[in-house]
């Protein structure tokens, strides 16, 4: 049994996700194969050579692979598929793009989102926006799965390097051509790999008080910024910033919520967080119940002050 994991990078470094989703694929059992598919991406297949659990590393280099097309790069997988027993992605905006792609042409069923490994073909995924856990038994040749990062702790670094073997890129497919790509630039650390997180609700009123009343406690606690939906929708935060079913699964070290309800969608992407502190006026928010403190205060009151004494 040898499992195939896909490398999210951007041809200089080998992305955090990826070394969640080896763990996840060490727990499955057999040898663990990364493919690194990219252009000049060399440095990325050193890096996933030292990650601990790999035991060899497929680099594809071409042009057409650069960008990391769903079309190019779910053609590259299929080609090198067969051979593995199970072929994983990190559920990651990329994942989530390319491997229902790469089910739908080997004709078996995906299995997303999985947190918990039960047995090679069993695995555990959340229903009903975490609700229930539904437990999921592939009889597919080739197990095509997405991992959730937050359930599994990331894979260490800095093991003696493996082989990294270089194999045959696909053609471009020409369904698809690279127009450009809008980078949003932000100093503060990416919202999935943040080890603390300030998210403010659609109780902050307006984009200027949202960022008035958070940012100065982001920045004394080094933390990134999210937001509910009902924030986003608003217009408070921008769409990157959004935490929850539809935005992103966060587990950091530490999530403060400011003016948060706690609606079942935003739970669904930030309850596996390890410290949970709610700020809400309204004593009988559903965030308190997820919450390992609560402060029943009004947060325009409450998070200056906690501002001061830090």
């Amino acid at each position: 049994m040898t499992i195939l994991v896909i490398a999210e990078h951007d041809n200089v470094s080998l992305k955090a996700a990826t070394l969640n989703v080896v763990t996840a694929a060490r727990a499955i059992g057999g040898d663990v194969h990364v493919l690194v598919a990219g252009h000049q991406a060399q440095g990325v297949a050193q890096a996933a050579a030292s990650v601990e659990g790999v035991q060899q590393v497929l680099w594809a280099d071409a042009p057409q692979l650069a960008e990391g097309l769903a079309e190019t790069l779910a053609a590259q997988v299929q080609a090198l598929a067969p051979a593995y027993s199970h072929v994983l992605f990190a559920a990651t905006a990329s994942g989530k793009n390319v491997a229902p792609r790469v089910a739908a042409q080997l004709d078996v069923g995906q299995v997303s989102d999985v947190i918990k490994v039960l047995a090679p073909d069993t695995f555990e995924r959340p229903i009903y926006a975490g609700n229930a856990i539904a437990t999921v038994q592939s009889s597919d040749t080739v197990k095509v799965l997405t991992v959730r990062g937050t359930a599994f702790d990331p894979a260490g670094v800095g093991a003696s390097p493996v082989a990294v073997q270089q194999v045959a890129a696909v053609s471009e497919t020409g369904r698809a051509r690279f127009v450009g790509r809008a980078v949003t630039k932000n100093d503060r650390p990416e919202l999935t790999a943040a080890k603390v997180i300030v998210s403010g609700g659609r109780a902050l009123g307006s984009s200027e008080r949202f960022n008035e009343t958070l940012t100065p406690l982001a920045d004394a606690l080094g933390a990134a910024l999210g937001a509910s939906r009902a924030a986003v929708d608003a217009g408070y935060a921008p769409n990157d910033w959004q935490v929850g079913q539809t935005g992103k699964i966060v587990a950091p070290q530490l999530y403060v919520a400011v003016g948060i309800s706690g609606a079942i969608q935003h739970l669904a992407g930030m309850k596996d967080s390890k410290v949970i502190v709610a700020i809400n006026k309204d004593g009988e928010a559903p965030i308190f119940s997820v919450a390992d403190y609560g402060l029943e205060a009004d947060l325009f009151q409450a998070v200056p002050e906690m501002v001061s004494a830090l």
